[in-house]
């Protein structure tokens, strides 16, 4: 998917609404602009709920075990 965009006066832009839908992104939401030899990467990050943050937090269980299910991405309450 290809869109262009113009930057107005105050180097503001808009996200097309086609991008905006295929990636489900939402106000609050948050864009990652990465610059590499000139080539510029937007990543985006949803906002996090607090009902996603406490489903990360485990009953028992070792932060050894608990730190590795994170970073794999299974937050999945046990």
């Amino acid at each position: 998917m290809t869109s262009k965009t113009k930057i107005s006066n105050g180097y503001s832009t808009i996200l097309p609404a086609e991008i905006r839908k295929a990636l489900n992104l939402t106000p609050g939401d948050v864009l990652q602009w990465d610059v590499d030899d000139g080539i510029i990467t937007i990543k985006p990050r949803k906002k996090v709920t607090l009902n996603q943050i406490c489903g990360v937090v485990s009953s028992g269980g070792d932060a050894v075990t608990d730190k590795k299910r994170i970073q794999s991405g299974n937050n999945d309450i046990r």
